[in-house]
């Protein structure tokens, strides 16, 4: 998909199959409107993501609350959805800014490529989106003045955080046969090839010499020998040091506690947390953002066998503490202490964010569509939910407390990998992983439970059924607006 700009009016000769005309807050007496009377007439109500297509004039109207950067990437991701299956090759619009910020120029750009992706990988008969080029014009809803370069810039970066996206989507949407430890491993080599990163794969020899050996617990019953990749992205001049780590479960049957057929079913999804990684490493080199980053991915499948990890056991993680496993399906966490150690052995970063598809309690907490963010630090807490809020992704901050804390001691080791009451299951999970993060970083750590959003088995907002990339534009956002606090 193709993007132009044009100062051209949008109601001029712009030679193009299909206007797409965005209704702002039900006001059909804007000047872009001009068939309110067929409007009435189809029943168009100007609802968020509603639509009405008048073939006849070649028009496609579509509702949006606001001007919010939100409202606008869902109105144009429903636009384009509502084109599929059309002949329509072309498609002008207006620009609809806030104010005259052109960031909601980048929400159009965004909500356009995350509305066209289909993932038909395993599909005899494709669908193929037929738009190939979107003229926007720098005709402005209220007028406003925009500046053809800013404009364009925002384009550019809403493409690069698109793609990025939906790159991640594909990783989490291909099956476990397909995509095994080694396959995300070869996936983020020939990222790094074509963006310039650095990446470097541990394999299981030197996993053992680096002691994650709770990590290697895990994987162990697998035919798919783990990997954890290091991808890093470093300019001159950094402004900042950065870690990334992600949960890179490629499919989990919960081990030995095994899971009900039914939970078994998009556990392929339960790598999401280290394929929003790779997407945002992606971003980041394509942008080239000034500021240095380090993603960290524990790739590994959890397996029934003869040499599975059982629960009873007790694993030394690799900063040497001890886990008593009470449940081999909280395994995720227990890859993430590994992985967690080795980033703050490799990397004294300013900033740590985790992303996992950690636990169903975390679903249960605040549904499918938001991201629950814990840690010690209230303001790196509040930075997560506000970035993602900002980028058009749901999120909320989660407090730990001690009385929860208390519920995964152990009796005969350290810390206890599962809580020992039902309630509170994300926070309990989130209070484990802190276990594993030094003193130096305890304050610069947040946690992002990303199960909730991550892979829902409907469309929503700009998201198709299945993986939905969370995670990746909240962190490109957060991380631009370190750049910026910076430079200012």
């Amino acid at each position: 998909m193709n993007f132009e700009l044009t100062m051209l009016p949008v109601a001029a000769d712009i030679n193009k199959d299909i206007e797409v005309i965005i209704v702002i807050d039900g006001n059909l007496k804007h000047r872009f409107v001009q068939d309110k009377k067929l409007l009435k007439r189809a029943g168009f109500n100007c609802g968020q993501d509603e639509t009405c297509l008048l073939i006849e004039n070649n028009r496609l109207y579509v509702g949006a609350d606001s001007l919010q950067s939100t409202a606008i990437r869902r109105a144009t991701a429903s636009a384009i959805k509502a084109l599929k299956g059309t002949k329509y090759k072309s498609l002008k619009i207006a620009s609809y800014t806030n104010n005259g910020c052109t960031y909601s120029v980048r929400a159009m750009v965004e909500g356009f490529i995350l509305g066209s992706y289909s993932f038909d990988t395993y599909k005899s008969k494709k669908s193929k989106n037929r738009i190939k080029l979107i003229t926007i014009s720098l005709e402005e809803y209220n007028n406003e003045s925009l500046s053809i370069e800013k404009v364009s810039l925002q384009v550019h970066k809403g493409q690069i955080i698109a793609d990025a996206t939906n790159f991640t989507r594909d990783i989490v949407n291909t099956t476990p046969d397909d995509c095994y430890p080694e396959v995300m491993a070869s996936i983020a080599e020939g990222m790094a090839e074509d963006t310039g990163l650095v990446c470097e794969v541990l394999k299981p020899k030197k996993l053992k010499k680096e002691k994650m050996e709770t990590l290697l617990a895990v994987a162990r019953a697998s035919r798919h020998k783990p990997r954890v990749i290091h991808l890093t992205h470093k300019p001159k001049n950094a402004k900042k040091v950065i870690t990334l780590v992600g949960k890179g479960l490629t499919y989990d049957s919960g081990g030995l506690s095994l899971k009900p057929a039914d939970f078994m079913v998009t556990m392929k999804s339960d790598k999401s947390g280290g394929s929003a990684v790779m997407g945002i490493m992606k971003a980041i080199a394509e942008l080239n953002l000034p500021i240095e980053v380090h993603g960290f991915i524990g790739a590994v499948e959890n397996m029934i066998g003869g040499d599975a990890y059982k629960p009873d056991d007790v694993l030394v993680a690799k900063n040497g503490k001890t886990i008593e496993v009470r449940n081999t399906d909280a395994e995720g966490r227990l890859v993430l202490a590994d992985v967690l150690a080795y980033a703050q052995q490799e990397v004294k970063a300013d900033y740590i964010f985790d992303f996992a598809t950690l636990t169903g309690a975390s679903v249960v907490a605040v549904g499918h569509y938001t991201s629950s963010i814990m840690g010690h630090n209230k303001e790196v807490q509040n930075l997560v939910v506000k970035e993602a809020h900002n980028a058009g992704e749901l999120a909320t901050a989660l407090d730990f407390n001690d009385y929860l804390k208390k519920t995964i001691k152990s009796e005969i080791a350290d810390v206890c990998n599962i809580s020992n009451t039902r309630y509170g299951g994300a926070i309990t999970a989130g209070q484990f992983l802190s276990e594993f993060i030094d003193q130096e970083h305890k304050d610069k750590w947040a946690h992002i439970d990303i199960a909730g959003p991550a892979f829902v088995e409907h469309a929503w907002g700009e998201n198709p059924h299945g993986a939905s990339g969370a995670g990746v534009r909240m962190m490109i956002k957060l991380l631009e607006n370190l750049v910026s606090e910076h430079t200012h």
